[in-house]
């Protein structure tokens, strides 16, 4: 882990986000999430909102991936937002992304946007997540 010169508040959120990560325990997500945080999928054109869909879309994938790892962190010159690289396999499909994490000066994450490749990765990521969420995130956005 590098030393980013974050906003104290949104440092140690990052730092809960980590130990959840590394502990495979996201039980206490939703305490860092704003009540109106986003979450913009690298499969959907417009974002989920609220924090109970954010908290089960970021469950639901942490599961599906298998052998995550983060690799370097980013952060914008304000301290509020980073960007995380990380890599991961869903299935047979390795793949490589970025979380793209947007704090408020309270610490809370209010968006949260994933990129990813390549396509075939996407694609294995989109069929499982969909399998596993498909009707949730639909009435979700209704």
């Amino acid at each position: 882990m590098t030393d980013l010169k974050l906003q104290t508040n949104v440092a140690e959120s990052l730092k809960r986000w980590h130990e959840m990560i590394h502990t495979g325990n996201l039980t206490a997500l939703p305490e860092l999430l704003d009540a109106n945080a986003v979450f913009r999928s690298p499969m959907a054109h417009t974002p989920y909102p609220g924090a109970p869909v954010v908290s089960m879309i970021l469950n639901t994938v942490f599961n599906v991936f298998e052998d995550f790892k983060y690799h370097r962190e980013l952060a914008t010159a304000d301290g509020l937002n980073v960007i995380l690289e990380f890599s991961a396999n869903v299935g047979a499909k390795e793949l490589k992304g970025i979380d793209m994490i947007r704090f408020d000066e309270h610490g809370k994450i209010v968006e949260f946007e994933v990129m990813v490749r390549p396509l075939s990765g996407l694609q294995a990521l989109g069929e499982e997540m969909g399998r596993r969420l498909g009707a949730y995130l639909a009435a979700a956005k209704a």
